[in-house]
């Protein structure tokens, strides 16, 4: 929300109060909290009739320092609040030191600074001294608008050549300097400034990240009020902000998924390919058997099926009852498909349509979100008179959860847990929280339900969702996809962008829906998104009005999903351990640029390629004509479909038919390439080989077992012109190959 007019007004309604001096300084060993003045204070009479601000600063964990803000302190707290699992009341590593004035606490490599004499202003510095950002004269306030409401704002300095990043799955440009941002859940599709996954923590090119702990709306105007500053702000009585250390990106996410929460592992059939019986084409068992047989016949591997909406009847969503008309004999269909080898995905979402059985059954034992005169909350969108479940009620939440029970006993594997995001605020929950700081954590309490339910049933190595909305915390709950795009080149760039976007804001899993949603792909279209969505984290085909199946789209559509897909599980070994990495640190598996490269100015801004993990260099190709744009960082890079190698740094463009992208090995890598082109879940030291790159020295490579503990460790040396390894953890038999071939210079 924008307060000021220009740099010298007021817009019409506003009041605000700045901090501006330090009147009272209280310190502890660990934390110490200010009050500010608004005005500055000349005699006592200036301390009458005038507002305090209280700054709280503290440490929750190491290498990160929250700043509260706070006006009236009075205002009752209904919650909901962030989970916050690294968090503590006493880290440990924080500490206070005071020196005249100068007050300062540090934790880890970051260190706050207050000086109480100068004017107010608060300073975050690096292990070396060096600044990182600052909240300075008018960084902290309060101001107050003509309909009554109360907002805490906060600004931090950009420094100059500073990008911001992160903030959710935004598809809005990449780089958010110069934008302005609503943490609100909304479902707008992949073409809007709307966002399924609004996470308020953005990522700085300096090093450093800002996690604003307030599940409700957050306003941010990324120098887009303040050119200089980053701004936030919340409607609230209260302002609570972390910066989190790094000093590289991946350490800040590192610190940042500590706090919030690590990605659960992900079962590694999970990674093969998905394929859909899409939205609203017309399916029924022999349908779904076409498809299976389908891919069989044409050797496409296939890992899951998913079942969407109408597998329940119309109008009746959710009732988790299969169509009977469709489906005479699910448990039996089911079977079916598990004797094939296939896992099976079911649709879901928390809405309960009013023609269902279950919806009397829900209202009467209070199971639905009501409006404050005790009527249920209904409305006609998507579903007639659908009401939505409330999960801050224990009990519904068990009732919810014992339906998908009865699923799971049937024999499906995981949910596809759709919607979470159309949330009313004009109403009253079970535990009493607060309906605007519910809107957005609604998807949190539904998404974890369902996962919970998963981990109990199906085990800790084998929950796994297929969910479209989150918050801050959900990156615990893989995997998640980028909602609904429309089947265009531009919309698969767009995707992209969302996906980097979430990866800076802690996700370590993301997918897309290849081909896109809405409409029907041009083949070319299909195509290209083939090879990017088999190099996502997740693979999923699937479509609104039409079928995804590859030979809907030509022969040629068919070999690409052949090549890509089986191209993927060669590259299981690896995947698998960069998922684990992703699990253990937070780094996400498809990653920006610029985590791997931040000292690269180059990388910061790249939003058409990223890293699949730490060695490989993805870049999608969103032309008709097959010409691709990309940046190689410094080294020599060699291609790991045809052994090229090119120099880096700099641009390339090349020209790439269908079965074809960069795909780019990076320097100095061994990379774990497996012998199974059928299944994504194989024994992957069987047949392994060891393709060492251009530039090895020493390196370790450790191969995952599918529970994700180190199934072998193999230690690779350069001697002369030798290449040795040590295996650890296996006796199996496997190969070395130096990765050579014809060198490309960069242009």
């Amino acid at each position: 929300m924008k307060f000021t007019d220009g740099f010298w007004l007021m817009r019409d309604g506003v009041q605000a109060s700045y901090a501006t001096e330090v009147r009272d300084l209280r310190a502890d060993d660990d934390h110490f909290t200010a009050y500010a003045a608004v005005h500055r204070v000349r005699d006592r009479g200036d301390t009458l009739n005038t507002p305090l601000i209280t700054v709280e600063c503290f440490s929750p964990a190491e290498g990160v320092i929250g700043v509260r803000t706070t006006h009236h302190a009075g205002k009752a707290h209904h919650g909901p609040d962030f989970d916050l699992p690294g968090a503590s009341e006493a880290p440990g590593s924080a500490k206070v030191r005071r020196d005249g004035t100068v007050t300062e606490l540090t934790s880890g490599p970051l260190t706050l600074r207050l000086d109480s004499s100068a004017p107010w202003g608060l300073e975050f510095l690096d292990a070396e001294g060096r600044r990182l950002t600052a909240v300075e004269r008018k960084g902290t306030a309060f101001a107050t608008t003509l309909d009554g409401a109360h907002h805490m704002i906060t600004q931090l300095a950009l420094g100059v050549g500073e990008s911001i990043f992160g903030l959710g799955e935004r598809f809005t440009p990449y780089v958010k300097n110069g934008q302005s941002v609503d943490i609100w859940q909304a479902d707008g599709g992949t073409s809007s400034e709307q966002a399924y996954k609004n996470i308020p923590f953005h990522l700085s090119s300096r090093g450093y990240g800002v996690f604003v702990n307030h599940p409700g709306k957050v306003s941010y105007e990324i120098g887009s009020e303040s050119v200089g500053q980053v701004q936030f702000s919340v409607e609230d009585q209260s302002l609570e902000f972390y910066v989190v250390a790094g000093p590289t990106p991946k350490d800040v996410l590192i610190r940042y998924t500590a706090l919030t929460g690590r990605p659960a592992l992900p079962p590694a059939w999970s990674f093969g390919l998905w394929l859909t019986t899409s939205f609203c084409t017309p399916y029924d068992e022999e349908t779904v058997a076409s498809f299976v047989d389908g891919m069989a016949e044409r050797e496409l591997p296939l890992s899951v099926f998913h079942f969407d909406c109408f597998w329940m009847r119309e109008y009746q969503w959710s009732d988790f009852e299969w169509d009977p008309d469709v489906f005479p004999d699910p448990e039996g269909m089911l079977a079916r498909l598990k004797e094939r080898g296939l896992k099976v995905s079911m649709w879901i979402n928390p809405y309960i349509a009013q023609k269902s059985a279950l919806f009397a059954e829900a209202a009467a034992a209070g199971f639905l979100v009501r409006r404050a005169n005790g009527d249920i909350w209904q409305w006609d969108l998507w579903q007639p008179g659908m009401a939505l479940v409330d999960f801050t009620n224990p009990a519904a939440r068990a009732w919810y959860t014992d339906r998908l029970r009865t699923l799971l006993a049937m024999g499906v594997d995981c949910f596809k847990t759709d919607f979470g995001e159309r949330v009313p605020v004009d109403v009253v929950w079970y535990d009493g929280s607060d309906p605007e700081r519910m809107h957005n954590y609604y998807t949190h309490l539904y998404n974890e339900a369902v996962f919970d339910l998963l981990q109990e049933v199906r085990g800790r190595g084998e929950a796994v969702l297929f969910a479209r909305s989150a918050t801050a915390g959900g990156q615990q709950f893989p995997v998640h996809w980028g909602g609904d795009c429309f089947a265009s080149l531009e919309a698969m760039a767009e995707s992209l962008r969302g996906g980097l976007s979430l990866s800076l804001s802690g996700f370590g899993f993301w997918s897309h829906d290849i081909g896109g949603f809405e409409g029907t792909p041009d083949p070319a279209v299909f195509k290209r998104w083939l090879a990017f969505g088999l190099l996502s984290s997740h693979s999923r085909l699937h479509g609104n009005v039409s079928y995804r199946v590859p030979w809907a789209f030509g022969e040629e559509a068919v070999a690409v999903a052949g090549k890509f897909t089986r191209l993927k599980h060669r590259l299981m070994p690896y995947l698998y351990g960069v998922a684990v990495e992703a699990h253990r640190s937070g780094v996400p598996v498809m990653r920006p640029m610029l985590l791997e490269f931040p000292d690269d100015p180059a990388c910061r801004t790249l939003d058409r390629q990223y890293m699949l993990g730490p060695d490989l260099l993805v870049a999608p190709v969103f032309t008709a004509d097959g010409e691709v744009e990309f940046y190689v960082p410094e080294g020599t890079w060699t291609h790991l479909l045809t052994g090229e190698t090119v120099q880096g740094p700099g641009w390339r463009r090349e020209v790439h038919g269908f079965d074809s992208l960069p795909l780019y090995v990076r320097p100095g890598a061994v990379l774990p390439w497996g012998a199974d082109e059928q299944r994504p879940d194989g024994a992957w030291l069987d047949g392994l080989t060891l393709l060492v790159a251009p530039g090895v020295d020493r390196a370790e490579v450790a191969v995952p077992g599918l529970d994700g503990s180190p199934a072998a460790v193999f230690r690779v040396e350069r001697v002369g012109d030798e290449i040795r390894v040590q295996a650890e953890g296996t006796q199996q038999p496997f190969e070395v190959r130096e990765m050579t071939g014809t060198r490309r210079n960069a242009r």
